[in-house]
This record gives structure tokens, sequence and C-alpha cells, in this order.
């Protein structure tokens, strides 16, 4: 008998983006990829040492999304061996738990044949993640400005994005809950009058693909960053560090502690190098957005 195997591949992501906080995202050309085969039981393999830490068993994301999307419809999970690789660490900011997520919401698609639209995708991740701003982009690629009330989600998606970036990638962790703990509950209105204003135009600035002016913007986030960046290792320093360089601007990736700066075309390599020298207690990417969001790229093999 033949049955099919199959690898999900899922973007990393960079969200908020200053003011675009809980909202806006961008895909990255970094990759989560899971290794699908069938089996008789369910066994998950993490290769690389960045995945290591990642539960093996019924607490894996992967597992819990495919298991949630598959109730959704009243469907069991037929047992898979999942061998899952990295480009991208873990707990950076990079949106691994999104990545992880759309590949199990994917891996249940493909395997109960579900043919589930992207809204509905992106619905599902949205409910698991609490928040649309790193998983919508890793199901669409491009950017997506998304809004999620808990029930209903709805996306504007920019699927060209003319801009290159610059990880810098120190060597701890930062996890999300760590990272909100940092922030306000609350913010007086007239604080959060002006910081919905510079977010709408750090949006309208983004489809614009006017990278200077959405930088500009992301400088003056209220947000999340005034709070977040005494817990991100010279990130003042880097940023400016950046601009002088050349670059539009810098963010927080996500909720850090890894810092995205933006450039123009075909200078983030020039820029890389010489953040490298100034700061070596990072390591430092050069990124690209990526435009096609999870795929899926299936093979046959007999058993």
């Amino acid at each position: 008998m033949k049955q099919e195997a199959f690898s999900i591949s899922v973007p990393a992501s960079t969200a908020n983006l200053g003011p675009g906080f809980d909202s806006v995202g961008l895909a990255l050309n970094r990759y989560l990829i899971v290794h699908v085969q069938p089996s008789h039981k369910w066994e998950i393999i993490f290769h690389g040492k960045d995945l290591q830490s990642l539960h093996q068993d019924e607490e894996n994301l992967t597992l819990k999304a495919a298991q949630y999307t598959a109730h959704q419809y009243g469907r069991e999970l037929p047992p898979c061996r999942l061998e899952m690789e990295s480009t991208f660490p873990p707990s950076k900011g990079m949106g691994s738990s999104a990545s992880a997520i759309v590949a199990g919401i994917e891996l249940a698609n493909i395997l109960l044949e579900l043919q589930l639209t992207r809204k509905t995708k992106a619905l599902f991740a949205s409910r698991l993640e609490k928040h649309p701003d790193n998983v919508i982009p890793a199901i669409y690629g491009g950017l997506t400005i998304s809004f999620f009330n808990g029930t209903e989600i709805d996306t504007v998606h920019v699927p060209e994005v003319a801009v290159e970036m610059i990880v810098a990638i120190p060597d701890h962790v930062l996890h999300t809950k760590q990272s909100r703990g940092s922030l306000p509950n609350l913010l007086p209105f007239s604080k959060a009058v002006e910081a919905s204003a510079i977010s709408n135009v750090l949006v309208a600035s983004l489809i614009k693909n006017d990278w200077k002016k959405a930088a500009d913007m992301m400088n003056r986030d209220l947000f999340h960053e005034p709070f977040r960046s005494k817990s991100v290792l010279y990130y003042s320093e880097l940023k400016q560090a950046a601009i002088s360089l050349g670059a539009y601007g810098a963010a927080i990736s996500g909720s850090g502690p890894t810092i995205v700066c933006f450039t123009p075309h075909q200078k983030a390599a020039a820029i890389k190098e010489q953040l490298s020298l100034q700061f070596p207690d990072y390591h430092f990417e050069t990124l690209f957005p990526d435009r096609k969001g999870v795929s899926v790229k299936k093979a046959v093999y007999a058993i």
C-alpha cells in the first residue's frame, strides 16, 4: 500500500514593527520545517540543538494545534512520525511558537483533506496564539495587518514588500510571557489616542512601501517599546548605529530580545558587516521578506 509523506515549511516572522502592536507582522525567509510520515504511533524528533528544548509529547505546540484543528471537525488524526528542524532560533522574537502552531494546523489540513481557506487557518491560529501578528504572516507570507477580537479575524495582506532586513540576535532568550509582564495594564486616553495615530501612520506608510516614514513611526511607538527596550541589550545604541550606517530604522522583533533593522535594497549586507564589528554580543543575519507563507511539498513512499 502507498501513503503520502510530505513536508511543511513555515516562515519565521517579525511582529509589531513598533506601534503595530499585536496587529502587524512580516514573514521572513527563515523556516520551521516539519517532515511528516505515516506511522503506527506518534513520534516527534527534533533536529538541531535549538529545538531540543521543545516538548516531545502532547504538549508539543505543533501536535496540539493539529489536534485542535481536527477536533473542530469532529475528526481524529492518524498517528505520524514528525521530524522538525528550524533555520531560526526559538524564544528570540522571530515567531517560533507561531510557526509551530501554523505547522500543526497545516498538518491537520493535509492529513484530513480539510481544504481550509487561509482565513480559517488564520482564525484557528489566532485563537491558539491569542493574537494574530505572528501567525498570519506565517500563513499568508508578506506583510499582514490584522484584527482579532477572540472570535472574528480580518486581515489586509500586502504580498510585495520592498525592504531588506538585518536581525541582531543575542545569546539569551526572552519568553513572550516574561516580556509581556513589563507592559502596563492601562494607557491614559490621550496617550492611547496618540499611540493609535502613530500606528495608523505606520500602517499607511507600510502599504505605500515608504519605509523611511514607517521607521520614523517605529521610533515614536508608545505601546510597548518604551517598556520592553529596557530588557534588550544595547537597543538604543544598536538602533542609532544602524541608522547612521544607512538603515531606515529598527524595532524590537516581536517580544524580543532580537532587534530587526530595516534597510534599503542591497544595503543590508554592508550594514550588517559594520554592526557585527561594533556589537560582538550579537549574532547578525541578513534576511528578506518571505512572500509564500506556509507551503507543503509532497512525496510518495512505499510501506
